[in-house]
């Protein structure tokens, strides 16, 4: 595929969270469409290691990509952490943490990426499906990624004068090696058991792949998603639509 004729083609795409999982698909999609991609992450597989919660550090970070390139087009927020507890046992120092990574993050890299962005560009966030239902135990993530909805709203509504479409992307379980380390910290010895019922949550049998994901982050953030922008995309195997 040529990058003249790829979907992305051309573009500079900044990716948070791209060293693994599904910003890891993302940046291998997105390469394989023809983009230029900086890979923005803690891992030293990154392009650019940055804290996202660090206000002077994701600056930095977005101005050398901008001066490297040009401009940046596009920006996937796929950064992000998780929290096992309810709104009890939740403690402060757990709901700062979460708070800090899933929205600051995505609040700061967009502010930055934004101040680089020039007409026709695209933001689209990494959010869930805990962003519009209940999910027990799982409080301040919940909390978080409910945030990361409503500033995709508020940002769309900000920049679409601008041309500028900002969108999210809210999936169920995805199996990631972030969702291995999750059910063996949180259960440790009951890895298979919950390995299972996580899987059987969704309708369609089974949890999400990376790459599923990644396309409709290839879609949301190309030319051919033009009218597409305030919205919110559920990919999920039917777990907020299906009853069997």
């Amino acid at each position: 595929m040529s990058a003249a004729s790829s979907r992305l083609g051309g573009k500079v795409c900044v990716v948070t969270g791209g060293a693994s999982g599904i910003g890891e698909a993302v940046v291998e999609r997105f390469r394989a469409e023809g983009a230029t991609v900086a890979v923005i992450d803690l891992a030293e597989a990154a392009d650019h290691r940055c804290d996202v919660t660090d206000p002077d550090a994701v600056a930095a970070t977005f101005d050398a990509i901008a001066s490297e390139h040009g401009r940046i087009d596009v920006l996937v927020t796929s950064a992000g952490i998780a929290n096992v507890g309810t709104l009890e046992s939740t403690s402060p120092d757990d709901f700062d943490k979460v708070f800090a990574v899933n929205v600051r993050g995505v609040y700061l890299t967009m502010q930055a990426a934004v101040a680089h962005m020039p007409e026709g560009s695209a933001i689209c966030n990494l959010a869930s499906i805990a962003s519009v239902i209940g999910i027990p135990d799982r409080f301040a993530y919940s909390m978080s990624k409910g945030a990361v909805l409503t500033m995709t709203l508020s940002a769309a509504t900000d920049l679409v004068d601008r041309g500028i479409r900002v969108n999210c992307i809210s999936p169920a379980r995805v199996h990631t090696p972030f969702v291995d380390r999750f059910i063996a910290d949180n259960y440790p010895g009951r890895e298979s058991e919950m390995f299972d019922n996580l899987a059987a949550t969704q309708p369609i049998g089974r949890m999400g792949e990376p790459a599923e994901i990644a396309g409709l982050a290839v879609w949301l953030c190309s030319d051919e998603a033009s009218f597409a922008t305030g919205s919110n995309h559920l990919i999920d195997g039917g777990f907020t639509g299906v009853r069997k």
